[in-house]
């Protein structure tokens, strides 16, 4: 399975570059090999200053070897080794009329020092961050992802959609990060679902990444905006590196088992604001925003 799944994101991150340097129109990806000491390594490609992406990566890494001791505590297991693989991509537009888009896709085994497979799951999913609010678009992003997970499971759309909701919470803010799409994690074997199933489920919702995004950005890149609307936007921003910086797990991950930090931080915009007690003007398209980020809605 491990195999298996790391030849589709090797596939998948060339189909989205290749589409996103097609948007873009200017700039291309910077290709960074790296390995890692204790094992394994990854293809990081980032885009820069482009016509449409200000900045963005799509990564894919395959580590392994003993798990860090924090992790441990955090497994509830004792010494063993594992395997991470997956399939990692943040995308920042310069038009604050684009939404800033992250998805990923992962999967996970551990094994006793024999080789023995102790524990293996799947996880991921995709969601959307804009800056301001078009209903239509929400309502696409969320209609793509529910087909995607439809043929899986009459209840998988609504359920990580709820999970999208409560994991990219902003609590010290409290409000959401964006308006959500899918968040799945620990997909292991059940009843119900072998690993394979899983497979199934998860790289269809990474086939469907390209149909939930790439309408939407070619709809609103080269909409009109003012400095206001980029000052909005660079403030928003600010809620994004909150979030990743304090609450995101896999930041945390790669960060506690000695990942690649240019690769772990590649997801932070390169122009942020912190206003102090900043709130937008009543009834304006920015409170707009606001309002649904507080109340997290079902566009589908």
């Amino acid at each position: 399975m491990k195999e298996q799944f790391y030849r589709y994101i090797e596939q998948l991150q060339d189909s989205i570059t290749s589409k996103l340097e097609e948007i873009d129109g200017g700039a291309k990806f910077k290709e960074d090999i790296w390995k890692r000491n204790e094992g394994g390594g990854g293809r990081t490609r980032v885009i820069e200053n482009g016509n449409v992406f200000e900045k963005g990566g799509v990564n894919i890494s395959a580590v392994h070897g003993p798990l860090a001791p924090a992790m441990q505590s955090y497994f509830k297991v004792g010494d063993v080794d594992f395997f991470a693989c997956g399939l990692s991509l943040v995308l920042h537009p310069k038009n604050p009329m684009v939404p800033t888009v992250h998805a990923n896709w992962r999967y996970f085994e551990m094994y006793e020092k024999d080789g023995t497979v102790i524990d293996q799951w799947f996880g991921g999913g995709q969601d959307l961050t804009p800056y301001y609010l078009f209903e239509e678009d929400a309502k696409h992003f969320h209609y793509t992802c529910k087909k995607a997970c439809n043929p899986h499971g009459f209840s998988f759309y609504s359920d990580f959609k709820k999970k999208c909701d409560e994991y990219f919470w902003n609590g010290h803010r409290n409000e959401a990060r964006g308006i959500g799409g899918l968040f799945f994690d620990y997909l292991k074997e059940n009843d119900r679902m072998k690993i394979a199933d899983w497979y199934d489920f998860v790289t269809d919702v990474g086939d469907s990444f390209l149909q939930a995004y790439v309408p939407i950005v070619e709809k609103r890149k080269n909409l009109p905006y003012s400095e206001e609307n980029r000052k909005w936007q660079e403030i928003r921003r600010g809620r994004y590196v909150e979030f990743n910086l304090v609450h995101d797990k896999g930041t945390l991950f790669g960060l506690k088992t000695n990942g690649r930090i240019e690769s772990i931080l590649m997801s932070l915009p390169p122009h942020v604001q912190w206003v102090y007690d900043h709130h937008p003007e009543p009834e304006s398209e920015e409170e707009k925003l606001i309002q649904v980020l507080e109340r997290p809605v079902n566009w589908v």
